[in-house]
Order: C-alpha cells, then structure tokens, then sequence
C-alpha cells in the first residue's frame, strides 16, 4: 500500500511506501534562521504524524543550507529534535534557493513497520 501526503505544487510532503515513509522538500518560515529550522521540524513532525509516523523513525536527512554560517546553529537545534546517540544518517550541504527568504530544506527517509 502506498500512502501519499499531497502539497498543492508537483510532489508530495511524503510518500508512505512498506515500512518506509519518504519524506518529500520541508521548509520553515520566519525571519531567521532559527526560527525557520524550528518551523521546519514542526512542519515535518506533522507530515510524519500523517504516515503515523514520528522523527523517532527517521533514519536519514538531507539538509539544504542556503549559508553555511548556519552549520553551527544547525547542529545545535538538531539536539532539540534528537537524542545524542539517536541521530539520523545526514547529508548537509548549501544550495540556492527559488524563494529568496528560504534559509534551509530537508527531505529525508523514516522508517517505522506499522506505518501502513
């Protein structure tokens, strides 16, 4: 069975697919960077709400940064969201973004059985 979380654009939040959960782009809002990366989270815990799904399952994140200042903020917010020792596999590296107030994007893979 697959399960599929629409956005009005051409792709899906996530894609539910087995025992994997496929989590499309993700962005936050807000005027810096802080506060986008918080909004991203949000807006992600509740795309995987939606697959019945929780960050606890996620297993790999690719982060996109428009500025790599922002690594070291990054790093510290993912504690926020992550046990030390529970961390996801990542990939973050910077990119230029079509919408000019975008700071970072993730997109990533969860992994949870029940997620049917």
């Amino acid at each position: 069975m697959v399960k599929r979380i629409p956005t009005p654009f051409s792709y899906s939040s996530a894609v539910a697919a087995g025992d994997y959960v496929f989590i499309g782009l993700h962005r936050g809002f807000g005027d810096t960077f802080t506060q986008q990366i918080h909004d991203t989270f949000a807006h992600l815990t509740k795309t995987l709400q939606q697959c019945n799904a929780s960050l606890d399952h996620v297993v790999k994140v690719n982060v996109y940064l428009k500025n790599i200042k922002d690594l070291p903020e990054m790093e510290k917010v993912f504690f926020d969201y992550f046990e030390a020792d529970a961390c996801p596999a990542r990939m973050t590296s910077t990119t230029e973004f079509i919408d000019s107030d975008c700071l970072l994007m993730m997109d990533g893979v969860a992994y949870h059985p029940s997620s049917h």
